[in-house]
């Protein structure tokens, strides 16, 4: 148990000044704003509101601002924000399958139905400083495409599943509605729903290096990306009063649907096996990683020998909490001066009991020398 030090007011309060010093930084330089974090910052926009729970594309612009472009600050103040929001209700389930397709990219099928749609990436960038970008102004238009996109896009899972060649989903017995994790304590082993809640929201550093772990031999696992797509989804409520869907908007989504290697037994024939991600915003590395690791934890449902980090539950769980982390590791910073004196008493009395042991072996062995 930790309890606060009270004291240091006047001290805390400076902090405040300076940390807002700091934050504007050169007064000479003019003010970043928060539709310009929210426009052209838009990738790690969607980092603050995937790692903050929350899906609001100006908040998480003022948290990128308000924390100095710190990211897990910022998911940190977008959570905080979060707990004080009344809740209404759920949204109807978001039908990934109509998104307004900004990209969309399988390594499966060259000839997808529908099409590759390449659309904003860095994928074919030359990883090459743009020094034209140091100038205001100046950035190259668009070109249009000469024809519209199909209004089809199945994904590929989809295609699979017609032939029988991948793993159905099915709900859970009298569909449940899916465990929340914000309100109610986890426990393990933890079901797919809560796990796939817990990615959403995690780190993506710490599940990119488990997705990485995962290739690299540390989880059984042949990953193919069966498709990753970037575009909007409508979100639709039910109000009770009313007893029919509402259209309340739009949200950018992005998702991926990882094929991994063949998985059958006596009673199953041989079939892939999928691995998923849904995140807020574009997001690719995110949604691939958690993709991966999706499949990883899925091993004991398959039966499957679970003898490396991706594939604990546990340890993927609770560690993928960024904010969570931040927290435990940065209150080390927190005043502990009674613990350390106790630590620093301890090890001085070791010592004197050490400095005497060796002072009576001393004596001893003369002794037993005449």
């Amino acid at each position: 148990m930790y309890v606060a030090v009270k004291g240091g007011e006047a001290a805390i309060l400076a902090t405040h000044d300076l940390v807002a010093e700091a934050r504007r930084g050169d007064p000479a330089v003019p003010e970043i704003s928060v539709a310009q974090i929210r426009e052209q910052q838009a990738l790690a926009c969607a980092r603050v509101m995937n790692e903050g729970s929350l899906y609001d594309q100006d908040l998480a612009a003022l948290a990128l601002k308000q924390s100095q472009g710190d990211v897990i600050e910022a998911a940190f103040l977008m959570r905080a924000y979060r707990t004080t929001l009344p809740r209404f209700g759920s949204s109807e389930p978001l039908d990934t399958a109509a998104m307004a397709i900004r990209r969309r990219v399988s390594a499966t099928y060259k000839d997808l139905p529908g099409g590759q749609v390449l659309g904003p990436t860095y994928d074919y960038t030359h990883r090459l400083f743009d020094f034209a970008l140091m100038d205001e102004g100046g950035e190259a238009a668009p070109r249009t495409a000469t024809a519209p996109l199909d209004i089809t896009m199945p994904r590929v899972p989809d295609i699979l599943g017609a032939e029988g060649l991948m793993e159905a989903e099915e709900p859970p017995e009298g569909d449940p509605r899916p465990f929340d994790l914000t309100r109610d304590p986890v426990s393990f082993p933890a079901d797919r729903d809560v796990r796939l809640q817990s990615m959403a929201r995690g780190d993506e550093g710490f599940l990119l290096g488990l997705g990485y772990s995962v290739q690299r031999g540390f989880g059984g696992t042949h990953p193919f990306v069966g498709e990753v797509r970037v575009g909007e989804v409508s979100v639709e409520f039910v109000p009770e009063e009313l007893g029919f869907a509402v259209d309340l908007g739009d949200v950018t989504l992005t998702e991926c649907q990882m094929v991994n290697q063949f998985q059958g037994s006596k009673e199953v024939p041989p079939q892939f096996t999928r691995g998923y991600g849904l995140v807020f915003g574009h997001s690719e590395r995110k949604a691939m990683s958690m993709s991966l690791v999706d499949r990883a934890l899925k091993a004991r449902d398959f039966g499957e020998a679970t003898n490396y980090p991706a594939q604990q539950d546990e340890f993927v769980l609770y560690h993928a909490d960024n904010v969570e982390a931040a927290g435990f590791v940065e209150h080390l910073k927190l005043p502990h001066y009674v613990d350390f004196q106790g630590e620093l008493e301890l090890i001085r009395r070791i010592r004197r009991e050490r400095e005497e042991r060796l002072a009576q072996e001393q004596n001893v062995m003369p002794e037993a020398a005449e």
